[in-house]
């Protein structure tokens, strides 16, 4: 139960004294009182933000700048903040995963802030963060320096094909059922188009915050919809083993062929072909949907039968047309450079 259902639970009591009498005013008082501060204190939990959720580098903290993506000769690793100066360290070889080469997870291990810099021990390693570097030694002694990138989508401000339907170029959001601006610009989470669409390509750029508190679901949470039904999901789990319900992921139905989120706060790309389920002149499905979708330029679903509306769709399966939909889970998501190009 709440704090509120309980305070309201509380204002409807009924106290009869052990003779049977009428409660005295006094006892009438501080009921009203113990109420009203159960009520206060529910409330400020309610404002409360156990997650923060940071929009604006500068303002990100020292952790901000420590987590991201290292690389080195025939070595990279994925730094996750955990908040409170505490970080977990996913290692790779030979690079980073979509970087060319297969990547294969070498090694996990955790790292604590130790004043200005980052540290971690393990059985085989040891070393530290600081200064945009990882410097390390193994168990034998060898010595490596990994430096922090920014990697950038190869689609990222890709520019709307002859024949598209622009969505969203920045200047409004007209396009948009109770569309929104943010300051710089950048359109809000919770929307959905006013076109409905069938087949095609969509084109989307997305900006998960940065909320080091946060774990699972809770993390940089929306979603993109093809047709209100149709769910690529949108999350930041930078560094995770990459689910159906992480990004890249086909909701609850197919989990990416590898985790290609990058960091919060990095602009990220989703490119996905989507062809819609068929129906006979009865009603009746002869076809189920198919999706290929490209996270950060590469390719993570390959055409991907979709039996049915993924969880939580805005309406149920059907062959009527339907709009795009960017969903609000709560989290501070934005959006830019949104376009659809119908198949013919």
């Amino acid at each position: 139960m709440s704090a509120v259902a309980l305070c309201a639970g509380l204002s409807g009591l009924k106290i009869r004294l052990p003779n049977g009498g009428a409660v005295s005013s006094l006892h009438h008082s501080l009921m009203r009182t113990a109420f009203l501060s159960l009520l206060a204190l529910s409330t400020a939990a309610l404002a409360a933000d156990p997650l923060p959720a940071f929009t604006d580098p500068a303002s990100a903290g020292p952790d901000f700048a420590v987590q991201g993506e290292y690389t080195g000769e025939g070595c990279a690793a994925q730094v996750i903040a955990l908040g409170d100066g505490k970080f977990h360290i996913v290692g790779w070889t030979p690079g980073l995963p979509g970087a060319g080469v297969e990547a294969e997870k070498k090694v996990e291990l955790d790292a604590q802030r130790d004043g200005g810099r980052v540290v971690f021990k393990s059985e085989d390693w040891q070393g530290e963060i600081a200064d945009g570097a990882i410097n390390g030694t193994n168990r034998d002694g060898k010595t490596w320096q990994l430096r922090r990138i920014e990697r950038q989508s190869p689609t990222l401000g890709a520019k709307p094909p002859a024949g598209a339907v622009v969505l969203f170029d920045g200047t409004n959001a007209d396009a948009w059922k109770d569309g929104k601006l943010t300051p710089e610009g950048w359109l809000e989470r919770g929307v959905k188009s006013v076109r409905e669409f069938g087949s095609g390509t969509l084109h989307v750029e997305f900006r998960t915050p940065f909320m080091p508190t946060a774990r699972g679901q809770a993390r940089g949470n929306s979603g993109v919809y093809l047709q209100d039904r149709f769910e690529c999901q949108v999350l930041d789990s930078f560094g995770l083993s990459g689910e159906n319900n992480e990004a890249g992921g086909i909701y609850t139905v197919s989990k990416p062929k590898l985790n290609m989120c990058f960091p919060p706060l990095a602009w990220q790309t989703y490119d996905i072909e989507f062809d819609v389920a068929q129906f006979g002149p009865d009603g009746a499905k002869t076809k189920d949907a198919m999706m290929s979708v490209k996270l950060n330029g590469v390719l993570v679903q390959d055409r991907v039968s979709v039996g049915s509306a993924t969880r939580a769709a805005g309406r149920k399966e059907g062959p009527e047309l339907g709009p795009i939909q960017l969903q609000n889970h709560g989290n501070p998501v934005v959006y830019r450079n949104i376009w659809f190009v119908p198949k013919p």
